[in-house]
């Protein structure tokens, strides 16, 4: 076999739609555009409507093929109405990648909000759309795969799960719970329903979003801000992450000669969850 049969025969992607919740975001966004560009039909799923669109135009537009719904990863009954449609207008889902979830600064402690003081609603409502908006649509999405015996589920967990930050307790604490998740997920479902399926998790590190450019960006001086500095000292590579970096992840975690790569968290985070700071 020649070199470039190896490598299409390793790396194509079985399966024909994917689902991406969050797909209207930076990094899921970017995730949904690489899958699209892939030859994978595409749901792009977003609780705002319009940025789903924009990521579904655009994958349109460069000859792929996607389609966007509104959709609230805390809501069963939504989720479920939204697979029936997008298995009417795509066909079944193959490929679930779960990006839905924040923060929220009820949850985060700061000079006027000490951990003692932080309201109980700030908590659940992360813990929330993190936790269960990985969940629920596990359920409803992975329900079909079961059927099928076949189908690969990717979360996104966060470098939070390895290393907790300061300042983010219930972002931290909701994203251990993924990579726990995913482990325990990725053995329920072979051990009960198939073999073939398979479930991993990628932990992105720091990578500049709309959410947190001012945190690691003073927004007057373009100068790192004292927690950008101390991200960029403690990662080996000295540099943020771009939401392209995510995809050769993807896409080897996707791929068909991945087929024993199941139960995993891998983190794209440039070597700081490698380094003990010393």
């Amino acid at each position: 076999m020649c070199l470039d049969g190896i490598l299409n025969d390793l790396f194509e992607i079985d399966g024909e739609v994917a689902a991406v919740t969050g797909g209207g975001g930076v990094l899921c966004g970017a995730m949904a555009r690489g899958l699209g560009a892939a030859g994978i039909k595409v749901a792009v799923l977003d609780i705002a409507e319009d940025a789903a669109q924009k990521v579904a135009d655009e994958i349109n537009e460069h000859g792929g093929t996607a389609r966007a719904y509104k959709m609230n990863v805390l809501d069963k009954d939504d989720i479920t109405r939204v697979a029936a449609q997008i298995e009417k207008d795509l066909g079944p889902v193959d490929i679930l990648v779960n990006g839905a979830g924040g923060n929220s600064a009820k949850a985060t402690t700061g000079p006027d909000k000490e951990f003692f003081d932080l309201p109980k609603d700030g908590f659940e409502w992360v813990f929330a759309l993190n936790f269960m908006g990985t969940v629920l649509p596990t359920q409803v999405f992975a329900r079909g795969m079961a059927e099928r015996k076949k189908g690969l589920v990717v979360n996104i967990s966060s470098m939070n799960a390895i290393r907790p930050l300061t300042k983010i307790p219930a972002y931290s604490a909701a994203k251990a719970a993924i990579s726990n998740f995913t482990q325990w997920l990725a053995v329920h479902i072979n051990q009960n329903y198939s073999r073939d399926i398979r479930v991993n998790a990628i932990a992105p590190g720091f990578f500049v979003t709309a959410q947190n450019k001012f945190l690691l960006i003073d927004e007057k001086t373009g100068e790192l801000t004292p927690r950008g500095k101390t991200i960029i000292d403690h990662t080996p590579m000295g540099k943020f992450g771009e939401p392209e970096d995510l995809l050769s992840t993807l896409i080897w975690m996707l791929a068909r000669g991945s087929r024993l790569i199941n139960g995993t968290v891998i983190p794209v985070d440039g070597g700081f969850s490698a380094f003990s700071g010393v």
